[in-house]
């Protein structure tokens, strides 16, 4: 059987758009005709997504996209289905049936397809790596070879929702600041580039000695009112200059180790990589998966290629025979008090356990270090735009100042 898309009309002759299941085309229209429904347009729906040329942009990728709090929830759905006894594909048919994104029931109906056609639920997940990650397939590959496949969906979940709400009370801890920053630079360029020019325009028509700080002033807004184009022209080339070089071999490197090496945003990176590879891995060897495929899976999600050059040193050494804290212990890219812990959790046979406490505590780290750099930026913030605000008062001021000394 094949999937296919289709538009019809109901009796009351609405539009009407989804997919179905069928051995054939005209198959796929007499079972919409059976159903009350009248098609218009049946199509194929291939098994592989098509991949999209180099360098464009896929509409589809922009607009239609699977959002993680989306795939979460199917993913807790089907692990209960499948607890309650119920077939792998009657479980995805039902989900096909209820499921409101475009994307996502189209790759889950193509998913019940493959399996409905012999094939593992991992390989089947395998041909949609843009929807499912790595960590994800190879976890249903454990679970289906443990014969636990709805508890390590379970976990999925759990993992999933965590790292989604880990994400969440980080942005909301940036937000305030960063709305802040906009609006403040907003008001500053409308006071330098519109209300400034109207009143020193008095101060020129005199033809009097100013001092400096109203000079300095007067030639930044002239320049801004001039060439404020130039300035967000030159700030846009920065961010594509960057994020090209970004993309480069070396210059990843250098822009890795920065963003661990920078004051304060340092130590939140490192501890956000330690949390992302304590809970990956924790949850990789608990349901199984043997730790040289974890180490490569996880290398892959901790972004930042240091950390990452680590964790491939560390799976040479383990193939070896050395421990995983005895290689982890010779970079300085980990902190001593994660390394212990995990001497600890090999010692005694815990390992999984250590690394999901070792996720705990560095997420709990990271959120407070966050919420107290936001309540440091708020002050500071507010500070930088007094003293913008005052130099422009003070600047506008000292001429006046100056007028009514000449007039007594």
């Amino acid at each position: 059987m094949a999937v296919y898309e289709y538009t019809a009309l109901d009796k009351g002759g609405k539009n009407l758009s989804g997919i179905i299941d069928a051995d054939s085309a005209v198959a796929a229209r007499q079972k919409l005709r059976s159903s009350g429904v009248y098609p218009v347009e049946v199509k194929e729906t291939s098994a592989k997504p098509k991949e999209a040329p180099a360098g464009s942009v896929s509409v589809t990728s922009v607009f239609k996209r699977v959002k993680p709090g989306e795939l979460s929830a199917t993913t807790r759905q089907l692990a209960t289905l499948l607890g309650a006894g119920i077939t792998l594909v009657a479980a995805l048919d039902a989900l096909v049936s209820q499921m409101g994104n475009p994307l996502l029931k189209r790759t889950i109906a193509q998913v019940k397809e493959s399996v409905n056609e012999g094939n593992s639920l991992a390989h089947s997940l395998g041909q949609h790596p843009k929807v499912f990650s790595p960590i994800y397939i190879n976890m249903v590959r454990a679970g289906e070879a443990s014969g636990s496949l709805d508890l390590v969906l379970e976990r999925l979940a759990e993992f999933s929702e965590n790292q989604q709400a880990l994400r969440a009370r980080f942005r909301a801890a940036l937000a305030y600041p960063v709305f802040m920053f906009f609006i403040g630079t907003l008001i500053l360029f409308f006071l330098i580039t519109y209300v400034i020019p109207n009143i020193t325009r008095v101060f020129e028509e005199m033809h009097q000695a100013l001092p400096v700080s109203t000079i300095l002033l007067m030639g930044v807004s002239n320049f801004l009112k001039s060439f404020w184009w130039l300035v967000l022209l030159g700030l846009v080339g920065l961010i594509l200059l960057l994020r090209q070089l970004k993309r480069t071999s070396k210059g990843r490197y250098v822009w890795d180790e920065l963003k661990l090496r920078f004051p304060v945003i340092g130590s939140i990176n490192t501890k956000m990589a330690m949390a992302r590879f304590g809970r990956t891995l924790g949850s990789l060897l608990q349901n199984g998966v043997p730790v040289l495929t974890a180490l490569q899976i996880v290398r892959n999600i901790v972004n930042n290629v240091h950390i990452a050059d680590v964790i491939d040193h560390a799976e040479e050494e383990i193939q070896a025979g050395k421990s995983l804290a005895r290689t982890l212990s010779q970079s300085h890219w980990f902190p001593p008090i994660p390394v212990q812990m995990i001497a600890v959790g090999e010692q005694s046979g815990e390992l999984e356990n250590m690394l999901n406490k070792i996720a705990d505590m560095y997420e709990r780290e990271v959120e407070s270090q966050a919420m107290a750099l936001t309540s440091m930026l708020e002050p500071v913030m507010i500070l930088l735009m007094g003293s913008a605000v005052a130099f422009i008062v003070i600047s506008i001021l000292l001429p006046i100042f100056e007028m009514n000394q000449m007039v007594r």
